[in-house]
């Protein structure tokens, strides 16, 4: 495997059997984690598409993995084409299926937006890129669980951010893995495919959970189990404005924004 391959990746312990495959490289600060159990792994999202994120989880476990994904979002989906084992929740397979109703050529100028190109690996060409289209093996359900051998991880729907949008939840270690729907940075709720409402039931949903450590898909990792109640206070003043619907604009917070 090249350097220039390894240079793109940044693997972060969270613990002895639990890995954050970050991408620093790129405007969004993607993270996708491993998940070791004692006869799977499990690889929330697969990232950017930009490096082999496949060769990065294998340096990593000999285990079978399987991919969950967290939503069908372009920069979420980028290594799915890698893997055979892939899981996603009931109203997001479509997109998964079908592809995703955004022309390729927005997808191909965020990709390559603000990219720092001298830690691409060599072999990515942004004219060969494609966004991934295929068959999942696995439509998840809220409460469907992962049995990864003495580790068990559960499906919490999640939806606002997309309709099929789910975190993972190890309650055992109190590792909540929040995709997009928590994170320091804007948090997005005015697409059309977007629900401000469904994402602050959302945000609701999971707040009374005993959360140890939230594992977000962008930026910073340092996020303390509070940041959920700020984010959930952060809608509540929204709505108490009359403001909890698409088209309202742009809310900032202390530590995050809100863009509905």
């Amino acid at each position: 495997m090249s350097d220039e391959m390894s240079n793109w990746f940044t693997i972060e312990k969270i613990d002895e059997t639990t890995f954050a495959i970050s991408e620093y490289g790129h405007w969004e600060e993607v993270h996708s984690y491993l998940l070791i159990g004692d006869t799977k792994a499990l690889l929330i999202d697969t990232g950017l598409g930009i490096g082999n994120i496949k060769e990065e989880a294998e340096k990593l476990t000999a285990l079978p993995i399987k991919v969950v994904t967290t939503h069908a979002h372009w920069d979420h989906i980028g290594g799915h084409g890698l893997f055979h084992d892939i899981a996603v929740h009931k109203e997001d397979a479509h997109w998964l299926i079908k592809g995703l109703p955004i022309p390729e050529q927005v997808i191909k100028s965020n990709v390559i937006k603000d990219l720092n190109t001298g830690l691409t690996p060599k072999e990515f060409n942004i004219h060969n890129y494609q966004v991934f289209k295929g068959n999942p093996s696995e439509i998840l359900k809220d409460g469907d669980t992962f049995d990864l051998g003495k580790r068990s991880i559960r499906v919490i729907h999640t939806p606002g951010h997309s309709p099929g949008h789910i975190c993972l939840w190890e309650e055992e270690r109190g590792y909540l893995f929040t995709g997009d729907l928590i994170y320091k940075g804007t948090l997005y709720a005015f697409y059309p495919s977007t629900n401000p409402l469904q994402f602050k039931q959302s945000v609701d949903k999971i707040s009374s959970l005993e959360v140890v450590k939230i594992l977000p898909a962008h930026h910073a990792l340092d996020i303390k189990p509070d940041f959920i109640q700020k984010v959930k206070a952060g809608f509540e003043t929204i709505e108490k404005l009359g403001k909890l619907r698409q088209g309202s604009g742009i809310f900032a917070f202390e530590e995050f924004m809100i863009q509905i």
